[in-house]
């Protein structure tokens, strides 16, 4: 009967059969379908039956948006510790670990590069280094990406992905917000081209700056959007909220964004936006 009936002393390594599947599958946040990595992967991270984009990082980003042969520049800046932080763990501690997860120096990275034939200066934030928050390097970084902008008349694109301002860093993260802001006012000035993608999350001080300020403002599907966490919102207004208020299909019926846009679309959508942009530009000066 052993044919179909498991003896007392037959083994089964459970273990084993752990280890052949462990990482293989992932599940999708949305919709709970098991996934398929690879398959995942080959669907540039977006869940092939509910549509929902899993978060990627900076890098990833960047490959997916720029032609092959861009360049990475300003990799040379690094975060201090003006205030010797220390909450649950010093800050110095938590910029070591998360620059060996992520490798990089900052939760940032500029590259200047080609979008079908138009060259574009752009920077794409990196939310595994403590949340994408904004503080001096990553300011200074995107300060650095605007004046090659300036100075070359190329396109800017910034990819946000941020928890908001690093408060380790106190007012000096505050600051960044005016000084990004006022250098995305010289490039208004000259007439050059800003396009902002928001994608999940994008929230607090980098919302509330450089990521609603583009000539163009667009995001990815379901991305959280907004300044203030909805507890807070609703304690200081004393009014309930809508549902999902701060996704990103609600800011476009509301005016706050001007196209939501797939992951798979985006670059064709960004080369035709600067096709238009780099036309209506020109006949302008």
């Amino acid at each position: 009967m052993s044919w179909f009936k498991r003896e007392e002393n037959e083994i089964v390594n459970d273990a084993r059969k752990t280890v052949r599947t462990e990482g293989l599958w992932t599940q999708c946040g949305s919709c709970r379908q098991a996934i398929f990595k690879k398959d995942l992967e080959d669907n540039l991270n977006v869940c092939p039956k509910c549509g929902h984009h899993f978060r990627i990082n900076a890098g990833h980003r960047i490959r997916l948006l720029l032609e092959p042969g861009y360049q990475v520049v300003d990799t040379e800046l690094r975060s201090t510790d003006p205030l010797e932080f220390t909450d649950l763990k010093r800050y110095k501690q938590r910029l070591h670990d998360a620059q060996r997860k992520t490798g990089l120096n900052d939760a940032i990275i500029n590259a200047i590069g080609n979008i079908g034939p138009h060259e574009v200066v752009m920077s794409s934030m990196e939310y595994g280094f403590i949340g994408g928050s904004m503080g001096a390097v990553v300011g200074e970084t995107i300060a650095r990406a605007i004046d090659r902008s300036l100075a070359t008349r190329h396109p800017l694109i910034i990819v946000a992905a941020s928890g908001g301002a690093r408060m380790m860093e106190g007012v000096v993260s505050l600051m960044q917000l005016a000084k990004i802001a006022s250098g995305l006012a010289r490039m208004d000035d000259e007439r050059i081209p800003y396009i902002s993608v928001l994608t999940d999350p994008t929230t607090g001080g980098v919302t509330a700056s450089f990521a609603m300020l583009g000539d163009l403002n667009i995001a990815e599907p379901n991305a959280l959007i907004g300044f203030a966490g909805p507890r807070v919102i609703e304690q200081t207004t004393r009014q309930r909220l809508p549902e999902g208020f701060q996704r990103s299909e609600f800011l476009l019926e509301h005016g706050f964004l001007d196209a939501i846009v797939t992951r798979k679309e985006m670059k064709g959508y960004l080369l035709r936006a600067l096709s238009w942009m780099n036309g209506t530009a020109a006949a302008a000066s």
